[in-house]
């Protein structure tokens, strides 16, 4: 029985994990998005053409790889046929290698709706993207929400009228100056998602099974996760956090996979920090070296667009990350832009009301007061992108990665040194 490999993000999310993905996805035989919606999104450069993949598993883009839409996701048929027929114009085979789980929740309108009209009514807003992905969640926990074998059932018609009807009194609650009638109406969406369900039918499959053979028979299967550990809905910075758990447990409910099929699990992080949304952020910069890591490394949303706050490395929440996950190696993105500091920091510690300690927490209070302390490396690594082996980077550059896996006590496996999908160095560790 083959083992499973699993990449999943250490932060806040956008740490490069679709560059990894398409790498390990070159000899595996089947690719699982386990959890969220398209809130998330990964973006892979293939052949000079950029791709942002919000819900199809990036591992497909390898062109031989069967791509798997887990039960843990959230899944928006409108998205979904939008990147179908977008991957389709590019030569790539969906129809034979992408499949979706028969019991993946789908997202309807009122989801949408709901998730933006809740946030306008929080005095304390949480930075949601307005994509449905929480009320989603939310009907699915109240298990009234509906899965995609639900669009073919005889029942359909008869559950989503009385969704439709419930939610509009909830919207109209929540935001009575708005004309919901005018807007979600119970006809034009049953219409509309019995034309999705037609259009999906050819890649619903019981997801489970299918993943279970494929272990069973010595396929390599990898587990691509959504949004990252400090997102997690129970150990990330509630509530500021996603509505799914981006971290391994979620992996497994999110597949159906068992725990002793997991082999590698990757943490994907970058040679600094970021950060979209609100929410607490220890090592975020408010001055010119912040703005620069993001113009150097062109942090905006794959997304939402908007501009991520940016910030130094923390390894006190990687360390977390490294515990949370049971991670096994690293890979380290954007190696190339923080080269282009001339001094480095990096975050060893946090000094929490004059007490020093190397332990992270999600406790709000506890981050609020933390303050990051630094150890400071030499940067100015020259330029590095497009070197394709470890030996070859510059001692400076060496000492930085050396650094990083000395303190969390992993190797890292991959790391990061310019945009294109070959520019990643991978060492035998």
């Amino acid at each position: 029985m083959s083992k499973v490999d699993v990449v999943i993000g250490c932060f806040y999310g956008d740490e490069g994990k679709g560059k990894v993905i398409d790498y390990l996805a070159t000899s595996a035989d089947v690719a699982i998005r386990a959890t969220g919606g398209d809130n998330a999104g990964h973006t892979i450069k293939v052949d000079g053409v950029k791709y942002a993949m919000h819900l199809i598993p990036s591992g497909l883009l390898s062109g031989h790889t069967v791509g798997v839409i887990g039960n843990g996701v959230v899944m928006n048929p409108e998205v979904l046929l939008t990147e179908i027929n977008n991957l389709k114009e590019h030569g790539f085979d969906v129809d034979k290698y992408l499949k979706i789980s028969d019991k993946t929740q789908v997202i309807f309108p009122y989801h949408r709706l709901l998730d933006v009209a809740l946030e306008k009514a929080r005095k304390s807003k949480i930075g949601t993207t307005g994509k449905g992905i929480g009320p989603a969640y939310c009907d699915k926990y109240e298990r009234c929400g509906l899965r995609v074998e639900d669009l073919y059932a005889d029942d359909f018609k008869e559950k989503l009228e009385e969704l439709v009807a419930s939610r509009l009194a909830l919207l109209k609650f929540y935001d009575p100056e708005t004309d919901y009638d005018s807007i979600l109406k119970f006809e034009e969406v049953y219409e509309t998602y019995s034309k999705y369900a037609k259009e999906l039918k050819r890649y619903v499959c019981d997801s489970v099974t299918l993943v279970h053979k494929a272990v069973e028979n010595g396929q390599k299967v990898l587990v691509e996760g959504a949004q990252a550990t400090l997102l997690d809905i129970d150990f990330g910075s509630y509530p500021f956090v996603t509505s799914s758990n981006p971290t391994i447990g979620g992996i497994l409910t999110g597949t159906g996979l068992s725990a002793n099929e997991i082999g590698n699990v990757y943490g994907i992080i970058k040679a600094y920090s970021s950060r979209v949304g609100e929410g607490p952020y220890v090592t975020e910069l408010f001055d010119e070296t912040g703005d620069r890591i993001r113009e150097l490394g062109h942090e905006y949303g794959t997304t939402t667009g908007r501009p991520r706050r940016c910030g130094w490395l923390d390894l006190v929440a990687l360390k977390y990350a490294k515990r949370v996950n049971g991670l096994t190696a690293l890979c380290v993105n954007h190696l190339d832009t923080i080269g282009k500091f001339d001094k480095i920091k990096v975050c060893t510690a946090y000094d929490v009301n004059g007490e020093v300690t190397e332990d992270f927490s999600t406790n709000m209070k506890f981050l609020s007061s933390a303050k990051p302390v630094y150890k400071e490396l030499d940067g100015d690594f020259g330029d590095i992108e497009g070197i394709q082996k470890f030996e070859e980077l510059p001692e400076k550059a060496k000492d930085y990665i050396r650094f990083i896996e000395d303190y969390i006590g992993i190797p890292v496996k991959f790391i990061g040194t310019g945009a294109d999908r070959e520019a990643m160095i991978v060492r035998e560790v």
